[in-house]
């Protein structure tokens, strides 16, 4: 839950927010990363504590006054950024997160002690706040740190789901030593607070790779390169990396290129667009051109699509080679101002960690003078309605979003008179906003957007 009294300067914007079951992220309109608990109860600063606006340690800037009381905490990288270098992007999953600066430099922040328990981190080896000085974290000194070693599961016990009578004799059980490393276990480190870790690592292998963006599912993580590539590294036991039926590893610990074109003649030119992931789903946005004709948008998924999240009309609860989903594939329309047809781009899609996708067609852009609003697009799980679409099954090919009267819906865009917060108070008037549709656990919101 964020606190309703959490206020915003002006000059520090946050332009995005993720969140996971034990903390939330805000990226500022400057770059800076910061961090506060989901729950409200752990919320609220400990008795006699500064605030976080107020302390030296932690500079002014995001928080407003000095009777500030919910307890939050900045991220920085462990290596300083380039002059000018800023962090434009996070994507949180299930226990880590990553972040891509404006050199397109990509970071990694574990987040809880599974930050990298199927290798989605992309390293092993960091280091976190001791916690016998948390209590100290508003001081200036300097602070000592604690060792990890993150060791994915499958390495540190390759024999963690086999049978008693397979598991060599003179293997131990996974333990916590194994996982974390020695230094580590002695500490006692307590990753419930938002302070377990300060700090955000470079992934080693993507160095010198420039990323446009990134993305993460609940253990495993994307990125897409300035070339139109997808790198993907982490769980894969339901095929969710897309690296092809020939790829059987349950984990993959090292950026690897994901293959798009598989089931494309030679001469087809193939170019990702963009990259969506959540829970064990991941779907590439992808641009499709042989030469001959006008290039289209397919959408490719992979993953567990038990509940139909897939989109190909099938329900299978593991897809390692990237299937085209229906519907939302190969779309045309007529464009007024090129006086031709052009390909429909999904603006978003967001994907549940609990399996089911809406996708928002940008129909909008070629409709031309008195156009309306963008299309949802709805499918997957839908034991709680989640889908919006009235009944309580799952949907396994996509389909447009009706309103009761049978009607499409639509998200459109406007400029409102007047813009409130949450206290009530006007914040600003004549604020150009747009509805934005976003799938959660077993929900999904609609939500005004301030269009920046």
């Amino acid at each position: 839950m964020v606190p309703h009294h959490l206020r915003l300067e002006p000059c520090q914007n946050i332009t995005q927010l993720q969140l996971t079951r034990t903390r939330v992220f805000a990226l500022s309109a400057s770059g800076r990363i910061y961090v506060l608990s989901s729950r409200q109860a752990d919320q609220a600063l400990p008795t006699g504590a500064q605030t976080p606006a107020s302390t030296p340690w932690w500079g002014t800037g995001w928080l407003w006054g000095e009777e500030e009381e919910v307890d939050f905490a900045e991220i920085t990288p462990k290596e300083k950024l380039k002059r000018g270098e800023k962090f434009v992007q996070i994507s949180a999953g299930t226990d880590h997160m990553l972040a891509l600066t404006s050199e397109g430099r990509t970071f990694a922040h574990p987040i809880t002690l599974n930050a990298n328990s199927h290798g989605q981190l992309g390293f092993r080896k960091c280091d976190v706040p001791s916690p016998a000085d948390l209590i100290h974290f508003h001081l200036p000194h300097k602070h000592p740190r604690v060792p990890l070693e993150l060791t994915p599961r499958s390495i540190a016990d390759p024999y963690a789901k086999a049978s008693p009578a397979i598991r060599p004799a003179g293997s131990a059980p996974r333990n916590s030593e194994a996982l974390i490393g020695k230094d580590a276990a002695a500490a006692g480190l307590d990753d419930t607070n938002i302070r377990f870790s300060d700090k955000l690592f470079e992934v080693p292998a993507l160095r010198g790779v420039k990323v446009e963006r990134v993305a993460t599912g609940g253990r495993s993580s994307f990125v897409k390169t300035a070339g139109g590539k997808v790198l993907g590294w982490g769980a894969n036991e339901f095929g969710q990396i897309g690296l092809g039926a020939n790829v059987t590893l349950e984990t993959i610990t090292v950026p690897t290129e994901v293959i798009l074109w598989r089931t494309t003649p030679g001469t087809m030119q193939t170019k990702c667009i963009d990259v969506f992931a959540g829970g064990d789903l991941t779907m590439f946005e992808v641009e499709r051109a042989d030469g001959s004709g006008m290039p289209y948008i397919d959408v490719l998924s992979c993953g567990n699509g038990q509940w139909g999240g897939l989109g190909n009309a099938l329900y299978s609860n593991a897809q390692s080679t990237p299937v085209r989903a229906k519907n939302v594939s190969g779309l045309l329309e007529y464009s007024e101002a090129a006086q031709n047809l052009q390909a429909i781009v999904s603006e978003t899609i967001s994907i549940s960690p609990t399996g089911h996708v809406l996708l928002t067609l940008d129909t909008r852009k070629h409709a031309g003078p008195g156009g309306g609003g963008k299309d949802v697009v709805v499918w997957g799980a839908n034991f709680d309605y989640q889908l919006g679409n009235g009944k309580r099954g799952s949907v396994p090919t996509p389909t447009v979003l009706l309103t009761p009267s049978g009607e499409r819906f639509m998200l459109h865009r406007k400029r409102a008179k007047e813009v409130r917060d949450l206290q009530g108070q006007v914040w600003k008037k004549g604020v150009e906003v747009e509805q934005r549709a976003v799938a959660g656990w077993n929900n999904s919101v609609v939500y005004w957007r301030i269009c920046s």
